[in-house]
């Protein structure tokens, strides 16, 4: 299989593997209760984000030894509304155990970079990505059925939800629903 070139460019946006710097980027976000909430993990300290980068740069195609792909989300230069490119988020895949076919996507937004649409071009590149460049047959999704935010960006992007699965994940202290949403290479709208 042939590397990814990276970085992903959109109209917006640029999506790049990660560097050591990220940890201080990541951090105001990764750090905030309202984006940990639907998290597995807790909200992030300086010693967490800079271990989490340390191994998220590792994970730079589905090809290689981490069968993953990690990409920060930044602006581009220029943008009418902001100065500068600025770290706005991350997204995912990563090959489902056992699978050279089905990979599982997942993303997170600065609720400060919300209601612009930049999670939607970020996670539709990624997918096509992921269908055009790695040939995948299915991509899926899992959250906390309490996060509509994610929930409705899959829908945005084309996914479907496949499964409601009540009270099967203990998460902070609670039992908690998790949403799954899917998408095959057939179910792919082509513009």
């Amino acid at each position: 299989m042939e590397p990814l070139e990276l970085p992903l460019t959109t109209d917006r946006l640029r999506l790049r593997t990660y560097r050591e710097s990220d940890a201080e980027t990541h951090l105001p976000i990764y750090s905030r209760e309202d984006v940990s909430r639907f998290l597995l993990e807790d909200p992030w300290t300086a010693e967490v984000a800079r271990a989490q980068v340390a191994e998220r740069m590792h994970r730079t195609g589905l090809e290689t030894e981490s069968r993953a792909l990690a990409l920060v989300i930044e602006t581009v230069d220029g943008l009418d509304s902001l100065e500068g490119s600025h770290v706005i988020g991350d997204i995912a895949i990563w090959l489902d155990d056992g699978s050279d076919e089905k990979a599982e996507i997942g993303w997170i937004l600065d609720p400060a970079a919300s209601g612009h649409g930049f999670a939607t071009e970020a996670a539709i590149a990624v997918l096509n990505v992921a269908f055009d460049h790695y040939g995948l047959h299915r991509v899926f999704a899992q959250m906390d059925a309490r996060n509509t935010a994610s929930a409705k960006l899959a829908r945005r992007i084309g996914m479907r939800e496949e499964a409601h699965l009540r009270k099967d994940w203990w998460s902070k202290g609670e039992w908690t629903d998790t949403l799954i949403f899917g998408m095959l290479s057939s179910d792919r709208q082509t513009a």
